[in-house]
């Protein structure tokens, strides 16, 4: 018992667990939708279009997450206009933001001497050095995606499974899209200080991919996602105590094991389900 107690007596893994519980439940609001939507490209080129911004921070001694926060508005923007090109299809437009906002970002940062440091704690986060102002700013960050969510629950849901009757409804398709790109940026400049950009992705989607076969409704998908990722987090952090691991890299992984022990049961829960059903006997005709 010990094994599990010991590493979270400790104060900054406590904070941690706390960090990544409020991280969890705020990916699994945005990330049930990228995951519904078939939006991982997307979260994955957001993620990396922050670098410019925090680079421009870093460089002037500016906060971070205010960084972070103008470039994932910047990305958002782009991804907006660009999906209104009709020549040009979604998928082309996000990787050229993609490619374009890390190559600036790339270039600001080398300007620094503290390039490899820099760089490292961006892609790759540091979950025990939540602070406290972190965990507030992360419960803030966890209120604001919860309204929106709520908010746009209606507009989201039709948006994902048929974009046409959204309109049709009056829900404003587009508006919903542009709010949707927010919510998911808003997820991921909160949690990439946590466990980088390049993990981010791990409890952005892992968790609500692995809650979608076992939840039914959206908000079951949201919930167990939450849960999921918390659990991750709890078994990251003490796995990465007792192995001498990094921790945020350790998290990400975990939550996608997740992903694969759940679809792997769910499998063969169908499997089970198929087979009943074959033999169970017809009904008999009078």
């Amino acid at each position: 018992m010990e094994w599990l107690t010991v590493p979270f007596e400790v104060t900054f893994v406590q904070r941690a667990l706390w960090g990544g519980a409020l991280v969890s439940a705020i990916c699994a609001l945005a990330g049930t939708w990228v995951v519904l939507r078939g939006m991982a490209f997307l979260g994955d080129a957001m993620s990396h279009g922050l670098l410019p911004g925090i680079a421009v921070a870093a460089l002037l001694g500016g906060n971070l997450m205010v960084g972070a926060t103008v470039s994932a508005v910047v990305m958002t923007a782009g991804v907006t206009a660009l999906g209104r090109t009709p020549r040009l299809s979604q998928d082309t437009g996000i990787g050229l933001l993609f490619v374009g906002m890390l190559s600036l970002g790339v270039i600001i940062v080398s300007r620094s001497q503290s390039f490899a440091v820099d760089l490292t704690g961006f892609l790759f986060g540091d979950v025990l050095a939540v602070r406290q102002q972190d965990l507030l700013v992360l419960a803030a960050a966890l209120l604001a995606a919860l309204a929106v969510s709520v908010l746009g629950h209606r507009a989201f849901l039709a948006l994902a499974f048929d974009s046409r009757k959204a309109h049709t409804l009056g829900l404003r398709p587009r508006l919903a899209h542009a709010v949707l790109l927010g919510l998911l940026g808003l997820a991921i400049v909160a949690s990439f200080h946590i466990v980088g950009t390049l993990l981010v992705l791990g409890l952005l989607i892992a968790p609500p991919a692995a809650a979608l076969p076992w939840a039914r409704s959206v908000r079951g998908v949201m919930v167990l996602a939450a849960l999921l990722g918390t659990l991750a987090t709890f078994g990251g952090l003490l796995l990465s105590w007792h192995l001498s691991t990094a921790a945020g890299a350790t998290v990400a992984a975990l939550a996608v094991s997740l992903f694969f022990v759940s679809h792997v049961l769910s499998g063969l829960r169908d499997r089970r389900t198929r087979q009943v059903h074959s033999t169970a006997p017809l009904p008999e005709v009078n």
